[in-house]
């Protein structure tokens, strides 16, 4: 007897399907909170409404600039809901909410179900130690004169962003235009490197890494690190000065209480209160991670799915945010003690900002390097606040600033990235490479 025939064709599906957005259920609770209780904040926002005729806050304190734009934004609402009834209200309210929050799963389930998939072949490798590799991005058209470039990544994400698509591909640009570039592969930490220091990563790996780089024939070699990497490459450079030509920092942190103090403490505090987590894994989990950054800006992934729910599936707009998730959701585990040194030293303890960060025993001071520097800060990067960045610049002897418009991930992957920073970028590692 046949087997009876679905009502409805099932549609196909790649499989496995995609865990993200990371973490899921975090981004799920804060939708259904936000848009299935929207008619119930309504008496909230008429006590609101009453409150901000008054601008000033309690305790003669001075507003802050979102605070400020949120009374304005009031005040500009309020003769509005006067005259709305409110059962009419509520009934709206309820509508829009189902709505939105019924485009937010519609972009989830799309970006889920895509069938994008990462394709581009790896880069050759040319040493490895441990679960970190060094891959080979030099173009085809090598000569002895190409400045070398050791890039380095940060930590907590693979390296893809650099080598997003062939068409969108820092690493293979810079190949394509007079420069020899290998980047640091670090993958996820395997059991030796789950009990990493940040300075096991630079006095070991990364060092090992630049002796692999000099082995290799071409020009002067430039350090170029991005976001963590920045740092990484900062205290590389600090031990290796005579090996290098010149540093390049990309959105890179210095100072993590210069804007918003408060939260970076409070960052700090959690890392305190993960401890039993870090030492019954030994590693800092993906998940746990992600929700920091999201922390960030908590609607941001609520906005971009609603966005996503209306382009078209096979176009380019939508391939390109495929594998931009895609690879914000591959992130890399963070071994423990690293964690630690970044959450409770970095954003806690501001310990790089304050000249208390050590790596192999010895204070990470950006004075003491005698290398000319480029500090690029994105002035719309809403990972890396500018004026954590700045405050590099301020420390540094021999630098020179560049602050694009951009945010911090689009300098990498933006559609301007290339004419209004790369080429900036790569025509100043020309002149001071000779």
């Amino acid at each position: 007897m046949a087997a009876p025939q679905p009502r409805h064709p099932i549609p196909k599906r790649p499989i496995p399907m995609r865990l993200g957005p990371r973490p899921l259920p975090q981004h799920l609770s804060l939708a259904a909170a936000i848009w299935s209780n929207s008619a119930l904040a309504l008496p909230a926002l008429n006590s609101a409404l009453l409150n901000s005729a008054n601008s000033n806050p309690p305790n003669g304190s001075q507003p802050g600039e979102s605070q400020r734009r949120l009374a304005a934004a009031l005040r500009e609402l309020a003769p509005a809901l006067a005259k709305a009834d409110p059962a009419q209200l509520t009934t709206a309210l309820q509508a829009e909410g189902r709505r939105r929050f019924g485009r937010f799963l519609d972009g989830v389930t799309a970006y889920r179900r895509h069938d994008y998939r990462r394709s581009l072949p790896a880069a050759p490798v040319v040493w490895d130690e441990g679960t970190t590799k060094l891959r080979d991005y030099r173009g085809t058209t090598r000569s002895p004169a190409n400045p070398r470039l050791l890039v380095i990544p940060s930590l907590v994400n693979r390296y893809h962003v650099l080598d997003l698509e062939a068409e969108a591909s820092f690493l293979r640009w810079l190949g394509a235009n007079g420069f020899d570039p290998f980047v640091v592969d670090w993958d996820a930490p395997g059991p030796l490197e789950r009990g990493f220091s940040l300075s096991d990563y630079i006095v070991g790996r990364l060092q090992a890494a630049l002796q692999a780089v000099r082995r290799e024939k071409g020009g002067p070699i430039i350090a170029i690190g991005y976001c963590m990497g920045g740092d990484l490459a900062l205290a590389l450079a600090l031990r290796r000065q005579k090996d290098l030509a010149a540093l390049v920092c990309l959105a890179t942190p210095w100072d993590f209480h210069a804007e918003n103090a408060s939260h970076a403490r409070m960052v700090g505090q959690i890392g305190h209160q993960l401890e039993p987590i870090l030492q019954i894994l030994g590693e800092m989990p993906v998940d746990l991670l992600q929700s920091f950054f999201s922390g960030l800006d908590p609607f941001q992934v609520l906005k971009k799915f609603q966005h996503f729910a209306t382009l078209d599936p096979e176009g380019a707009s939508a391939r390109r945010f495929v594998a931009l998730e895609d690879w914000l959701n591959d992130g890399i585990a963070l071994a423990a003690p690293v964690a630690r040194e970044c959450l409770t030293g970095w954003y806690g303890a501001n310990s790089t900002g304050n000249l208390a960060w050590r790596v192999g025993g010895r204070v990470v001071d950006p004075a003491g390097l005698d290398l000319p520097v480029l500090n690029v800060i994105p002035s719309a990067d809403r990972i890396v606040p500018p004026g954590s960045s700045r405050a590099l610049t301020r420390r540094l002897a021999r630098v020179e600033e560049m602050a694009p418009h951009a945010g911090h991930i689009g300098m990498m992957v933006g559609r301007h990235a290339a004419a209004e920073i790369w080429q900036p970028m790569a025509a100043w590692m020309r002149r001071v490479a000779g």
